[in-house]
C-alpha cells in the first residue's frame, strides 16, 4: 500500500508539514469516542489536529484532506451517535471496535457505563451503521483468584446471548500482563490477585467458548487479537482490528479509497450455457453482484503478531478516564486526570490534551 501523503497546512498563520492518512485509528491510544467525540469531530471539521510523539515529546500534524475511513475504538461509542451522520455527509466510512466487557462485579473497570446501557448502545449503533460495523471485543480476558475460566464463559454467554443478531464476530484477547509494565504496576498499585494465563489455560478456554459458539447458535466468527497461541482448529483466527477487508465491504463504492487500497472490485460474470461462473479462490462477495480479492497487508510496524493494516493513530496515551484497574494506556490514573481537566478547560485545543 502506498505511504501517505505529506502536505503543508497553515496553524497560526505559519505553514507546517502534515501527515495526511487515507485511514484513521480514534484511537489504541484512549476512548476518543466516549470522551472526545466532541473534540475529535471539530477537529475534523478544522481540518487537522497535533499529536505528540510519546517517545521524543515531538509535536506532530495530521491533516484531515484525505481522510476516507475510520476506525473507531471505545468502552461508551454512545457519544458519536449525533456525530455519525456528519461522516455518511462527508462520504467518510467507519466501523467501531467496541470493548463490551463485563468485570462490574470485580470492579475492574469502575469508571464504564453499565452493561445493560452499553449492551443498548451497540445496538443503537449497529441500527444506525448496519450489521457488522460494530464488533464485540471482549478484551482482555483476565484471570484472577476470583475469576475463573469458568466465570469468564459465563460473562462470554451473558454478552452474547443479548448481542445474537447484532455481531458478526467476537475478538479477544489473553490478559499477558508480565509483558506490560503498566498493566502490572497498576494491578499490583490496586492489589488485584492476577494469575497469568498457561498456553494449557489459553487452549481450554478457546476450545469452550468454540463449542458455546456452536452451541447457543451465535455463529459469530471468533477472533484472538495479538495472540501467538494458533487456535484454528477451533475455527479461531487471528484479527485484523484495522481490517482492509472489512474496509472494502462497507465502504467499496468509494472508488478513491479503493484505488488507494489497491482493491479492484470486479463484476460477477452471467451464468452462461454451462452453469455459475467460478469466481478466483479469495474472493470476497458485496451486494450488487459484485466481488473482489483481498489485498490486505499487515502494518510492518505493528507487533510480530499483529495482523492489522497501516493506519494513522491520532489520540495520546495518558488521557483516558475511565480508569481501568489493568489500564495498559495511562502511567496512573492521576496522569489522566489531569489530562482530561486539562482537556475539559481548552476543548477547543488542536490537542487532546489541551496543551
Amino acid at each position: 500500500m502506498a505511504s501517505w501523503n505529506h502536505i503543508e497546512i497553515t496553524v497560526d498563520g505559519k505553514l507546517v508539514k502534515a501527515q495526511a492518512p487515507s485511514i484513521v485509528s480514534a484511537s489504541r491510544s484512549t476512548d476518543i469516542p466516549a470522551f472526545y467525540a466532541d473534540w475529535f469531530f471539530h477537529r475534523l471539521e478544522e481540518g487537522y489536529s497535533a499529536w505528540t510523539n510519546p517517545f521524543n515529546g515531538v509535536k506532530s500534524y495530521v491533516s484531515y484532506k484525505d481522510t476516507r475511513f475510520i476506525i473507531f475504538w471505545s468502552k461508551n461509542p454512545r457519544p458519536l451517535l449525533p456525530h455519525l451522520d456528519y461522516l455518511k455527509g462527508h462520504n467518510i466510512g467507519c466501523y467501531i471496535q467496541y470493548t463490551l466487557n463485563d468485570y462490574e462485579k470485580e470492579g475492574l473497570e469502575r469508571g464504564v457505563r453499565p452493561l445493560a446501557e452499553r449492551i443498548d448502545t451497540f445496538k443503537l449503533l449497529v441500527n444506525k451503521l448496519g450489521l457488522g460495523s460494530v464488533i464485540w471485543r471482549f478484551d482482555p480476558m483476565i484471570l484472577t483468584d476470583d475469576i475463573s475460566i469458568s466465570e469468564l464463559l459465563d460473562k462470554v454467554q451473558n454478552i452474547g446471548e443479548r448481542l445474537k443478531g447484532y455481531a458478526e464476530k467476537l475478538v479477544f484477547s489473553y490478559a499477558d500482563i508480565l509483558s506490560y509494565r503498566k498493566v502490572k504496576a497498576n494491578l499490583e498499585k490496586c492489589h488485584i490477585p492476577y494469575n497469568e494465563w498457561t498456553e494449557e489455560q489459553m487452549d481450554e478456554f478457546a476450545r469452550k467458548l468454540s463449542n458455546m459458539n456452536k452451541e447457543l447458535g451465535w455463529n459469530f466468527q471468533l477472533a484472538t487479537c495479538g495472540e501467538k497461541i494458533d487456535l484454528k482448529k477451533y475455527g479461531i483466527l487471528h484479527n485484523r482490528c484495522i481490517d482492509g477487508d472489512l474496509i472494502a465491504r462497507l465502504a467499496w463504492q468509494d472508488k478513491k479509497l479503493m484505488d488507494f487500497m489497491k482493491v479492484k472490485i470486479e463484476e460477477i460474470p452471467a451464468p452462461s450455457l454451462f452453469g455459475e461462473h467460478e469466481l478466483p479462490q479469495g474472493a470476497i462477495l458485496l451486494p450488487k453482484n459484485k466481488y473482489f480479492i483481498s489485498t490486505h497487508k499487515k502494518d510492518s510496524g505493528q507487533r510480530k503478531f499483529c495482523e492489522c493494516m497501516a493506519s494513522k493513530d491520532i489520540g495520546e496515551y495518558n488521557t483516558c478516564p475511565h480508569l481501568c484497574e489493568y489500564c495498559y494506556a495511562n502511567t496512573t490514573k492521576q496522569m489522566a486526570i489531569d489530562n482530561w481537566k486539562r482537556h475539559l478547560q481548552n476543548k477547543g485545543s488542536e490537542t487532546i490534551t489541551g496543551k
